[in-house]
């Protein structure tokens, strides 16, 4: 019988949290700048308002 490679599974299971990270990192990075964009909106509507 075959003796079981732990360390591919090991390596396999590590390539897979990488790019489940970098994917993460990505959409994390999409969203960014939408938000900064409605938060400069709603400083220059405040601003508006109080002149």
């Amino acid at each position: 019988m075959a003796k079981p490679n732990y360390s591919f599974e090991k390596r396999k299971k590590e390539l897979e949290r990488q790019k489940k990270k970098e994917e993460k990192k990505a959409r994390k990075g999409e969203r960014n700048p939408d938000e900064i964009e409605g938060e400069d909106g709603a400083e220059d509507a405040y601003e508006a308002v109080a002149e």
